[in-house]
């Protein structure tokens, strides 16, 4: 009983009575603004799937910039390599 106490970082009764009253009063607050639990699941959903869109036009974006510069940073490197080797 020690251990579970330690866990809920109080007796388990008085967790269980938290538990209760702000489940009471987020479950009133969402009622008020009719919301549903599938509402805020719905929600997460959109938001990963913007995230995950957004994310990868940025890394099209940003290898893109590379492949840019590299086009002339790279033969300007060899340029440079080849001319120091020789000398």
């Amino acid at each position: 009983m020690q251990a579970l106490s330690r866990f809920l970082g109080d007796s388990p009764f008085r967790v269980l009575i938290k538990l209760i009253v702000v489940s009471f009063l987020v479950g009133l607050v969402m009622s008020a603004f009719g919301w549903s639990p599938y509402d805020i699941l719905y929600g997460i959903q959109s938001v990963l799937e913007r995230i995950w869109r957004t994310g990868f036009a940025t890394l099209d974006s940003f290898l893109g910039y590379i492949l840019l510069g590299a086009a002339i940073v790279v033969p300007i490197f060899l340029l440079i390599r080849i001319t120091r080797f020789r000398g």
